[in-house]
């Protein structure tokens, strides 16, 4: 005779009627979200209090790069936790400095000082900041279809409609148009049309706008949540070749794109460029504790050796986020995640969804690298007509949400944005793990079909 619901059940519900009642939810209408109760994760998957269980395919936001609950980063953290589990950033702390050397050994050129901050926007707002003291210039440029962080300045950076309900327009900030051939603003047929074209346009807009007032051009490496748009060849070094015309700052943002999702220790890796000022977070300690930074190079550091730095967090450098860093980047090189995510990549994901793709007609495009890909799923291939209309919501976001669900009950948690799916698994999956998500994906594919023409 039962006795009622299965004590786990009760938890799980116990645990979301908390949080409806309590916790203010980030980007949401807070009285239309049921938020999954998460009973715990290890490695790919994480599971519900219903005992279901979810194949990571969004790495959480995109962070989780070891995966969940990895023992190493586990165990440092507790053991920095019973030694120091705090101290203000003017003090030299062991930890903070081996989190810092670690970082520098591995950015591009001379990117040798770090400066830490408690997430990615962060970074990017004290990049900025840095690039604007160092020219004494006001304004950025940075890119349409982008995401650099919901903080002030960051926001107003931002290229995507998450930026619209917090647009002041006098923030310093011009867009611009970078390269995505698949939906080409500048009527490109091929990826040097489309790169010789965005850089022309680019110098354009800092023409036009005049170089003596621009600080700093700001980019994701390879945009993230925008769609995972990998820039043609010669694209980035163009841009660098432009900034050190003019006299600008050049800032990569690689808050999701650095540590080990391209199959790189950083994107910029793949192209052989050096920024002045490069931003970083997720990936760095894959979330366990908030962590982000700013890797300096040597001549706009300089510019405060003498003359103080006008910023500064109370966590900047935290000792328990630094100790899961240092264990994050020992566990990547010692087990060789870094290599396992350009593998995979290359040997499962790529012709993977290549095939999907091939028996789908509502993919339109596949692109990425390492375990950084993006599907365009598409109401017409030939048209190139999205699936659902951009910044679609409600019933017009129909579709998408029909492939998510389909997604979810086979057990894959997807990463969705706008009409694409991310397939944005750990950089440690494996290759069995990361076929059972391309059988789901294959699955929950018919249901975007269903929309096709």
């Amino acid at each position: 005779m039962s006795n009622g619901p299965d004590p786990r059940t009760r938890a799980g519900a116990a645990v979301k009627a908390a949080d409806r009642a309590h916790v203010f939810h980030s980007w949401s209408a807070q009285g239309l979200i049921d938020p999954l109760a998460v009973a715990g994760a290890e490695g790919s998957y994480f599971w519900d209090y219903d005992g279901n269980r979810y194949l990571d395919f969004s790495s959480q936001l995109v962070n989780t790069n070891i995966g969940h609950q990895h023992p190493k980063v586990v165990a440092a953290v507790q053991e920095q936790a019973g030694r120091l589990c705090t101290i203000a950033p003017g003090f030299a702390v062991d930890v903070r400095s081996e989190a810092a050397r670690l970082i520098a050994e591995r950015t591009p050129g001379d990117l040798d000082k770090i400066f830490f901050t408690n997430g990615g926007a962060e970074a990017v707002e004290n990049a900025v900041r840095m690039a604007r003291l160092h020219t004494g210039r006001p304004k950025v440029l940075s890119a349409y279809r982008s995401y650099h962080g919901a903080t002030a300045a960051a926001i107003h950076l931002t290229g995507d409609p998450r930026r619209w309900p917090s647009d002041s327009g006098t923030a310093g900030v011009v867009h611009f148009w970078a390269p995505f051939l698949y939906r080409s603003p500048f009527h490109a047929r091929t990826e040097e049309e489309e790169c010789e074209r965005a850089l022309r346009h680019l110098e354009d807009t800092i023409g036009f706008e005049g170089p003596q007032t621009i600080a700093a051009v700001l980019l994701e490496t390879v945009p993230g949540t925008a769609g995972i748009m990998v820039p043609p060849a010669g694209y980035l070094a163009g841009v660098r070749e432009l900034c050190d015309r003019y006299g600008i700052v050049f800032v990569l943002d690689e808050v999701m794109a650095g540590f080990g999702r391209t199959g790189r220790w950083f994107a910029a890796d793949h192209f052989g460029v050096v920024p002045d000022l490069l931003t970083f977070a997720k990936g760095v300690n894959s979330g366990y504790v908030p962590l982000g930074g700013v890797a300096i190079s040597a001549e706009i550091a300089a510019t405060f050796e003498t003359r103080p730095y006008p910023g500064g967090l109370t966590y900047s450098g935290h000792p328990l986020a630094c100790a899961s860093a240092v264990a994050t980047i020992n566990a990547m090189a010692e087990e060789g995640i870094v290599e396992n995510a350009a593998r995979i990549g290359e040997e499962v994901l790529r012709p993977g969804l290549a095939e999907l793709a091939a028996r789908h007609p509502s993919v339109g495009e596949v692109r990425g690298t390492g375990v950084f890909w993006a599907l365009e799923l598409v109401k017409d291939r030939t048209t190139r007509e999205p699936l659902v209309p951009y910044n679609a919501s409600g019933a017009d976001a129909a579709p998408m949400a029909g492939f998510a669900a389909a997604c979810r009950r086979g057990g894959l948690w997807p990463f969705v944005n706008m009409n694409r799916t991310h397939v944005v698994p750990p950089c440690t999956i494996t290759e069995a793990e990361a076929k059972e998500g391309l059988a789901v994906l294959d699955t929950a594919l018919s249901a975007a079909d269903a929309h096709t023409v």
